[in-house]
């Protein structure tokens, strides 16, 4: 792993390198990153024979079916980096199932954990996937960050990509290279702040009793077995001793992270993204919290307007009842049955 991040450090840091924008890393930079094999970064967590390893184990296969879903993390812990996979999700009625891209080390802090989550949210045939980013700092799972977003392709179709970059100032979530949402560690999110060392893990399970309005569409094991791939699997941080939580990688390194943000463009490709996009937004959800969480700062006009007091985004069900209208064939009853 040492020779790894060698590799890495030679690779941002040659001289005359274009990959550096205004003494950042580029976006450019961090996509192109070596690719880790299974065996080079991964070990699997579960699923038995529901995990399978294709092209030389560049690419991972995991599905979900009556017996068991699958999962697999990565074989080192991290403090901040850039963590990247391009995700194929399942097809045709996906109503309960979720698959999820996140870190965590909630089997090392079981009480004060940290968390950082892409959870795709199936749904019944003629309606879309959903996405969903969450954060959790300290434990904070009474907080819950929601973000749930539409999107502008078909995530069955081909493989997207999706990334992490985290370091001490700021989470980045990106879907296909374009910034999504942005946290800073600011003095409102305190220590809620992601901040521990965590592990990088993909899943495929049955989220029945939430993933779908709520609960009200479950997985349905006919059309098993749900199948999701993943490849090109970027997974570059400083590497932390699992028994001291102490660093192996060198301050050139660390300060490579540091220096990870957004140029304009990027932040407007990201404004742009969350307008046509987000779909749910807890800042907003006023059944949910009284009184925002500290870090929200609220636009109170386009929270009127374009919002529901949920933090659903008016007029989104509509949209999304006129799209499956003109694309796709009706629902059919024994498509939805438990």
């Amino acid at each position: 792993m040492m020779s790894s991040l060698l590799r890495l450090a030679s690779f941002f840091f040659a001289s005359c390198s274009p990959l550096l924008v205004f003494g950042k890393v580029s976006t450019a930079a961090l996509q192109s990153l070596p690719v880790l094999s299974f065996e080079e970064g991964y070990t699997q967590l579960f699923g038995d024979g529901n995990l399978i390893l294709l092209r030389d184990g560049k690419r991972v296969r995991i599905s979900l079916d009556e017996r068991t879903g699958a999962g697999f993390a990565s074989q080192d812990l991290y403090l901040h980096g850039f963590f990247s996979a391009s995700i194929k999700l399942p097809t045709d009625y996906t109503a309960g199932v979720v698959v999820a891209f996140y870190m965590s080390n909630g089997d090392l802090f079981t009480k004060n954990h940290d968390e950082l989550d892409f959870e795709f949210l199936g749904n019944i045939r003629g309606r879309e996937w959903r996405v969903q980013t969450n954060v959790y700092g300290n434990g904070s799972t009474g907080v819950g960050r929601e973000e749930r977003y539409d999107l502008w392709f078909d995530p069955t179709d081909d493989f997207h990509r999706y990334s992490i970059l985290w370091n001490h100032e700021r989470i980045i979530f990106y879907i296909d290279n374009i910034p999504i949402r942005e946290v800073l560690k600011a003095e409102a999110i305190g220590g809620y702040f992601p901040s521990k060392p965590m592990s990088l893990y993909s899943t495929i399970w049955d989220g029945s009793s939430w993933a779908t309005l709520g609960g009200r569409y479950k997985v349905n094991y006919r059309y098993a077995p749900y199948v999701a791939e993943f490849e090109n699997l970027i997974i570059h941080g400083c590497v932390v001793n699992p028994m001291d939580h102490s660093l192996a990688c060198e301050r050139p390194d660390s300060a490579m992270y540091g220096s990870m943000g957004m140029t304009s463009e990027q932040r407007d490709q990201m404004n742009w993204f969350r307008k046509k996009h987000m779909v749910y937004y807890y800042c907003f959800d006023r059944c949910r919290y009284q009184v925002p969480p500290l870090e929200c700062i609220i636009n109170r006009m386009e929270a009127r307007q374009s919002y529901g007091v949920d933090g659903v985004r008016i007029h989104n069900h509509r949209r999304q009842q006129r799209r499956v209208q003109r694309n796709h064939r009706p629902v059919t009853t024994s498509e939805i049955s438990l």
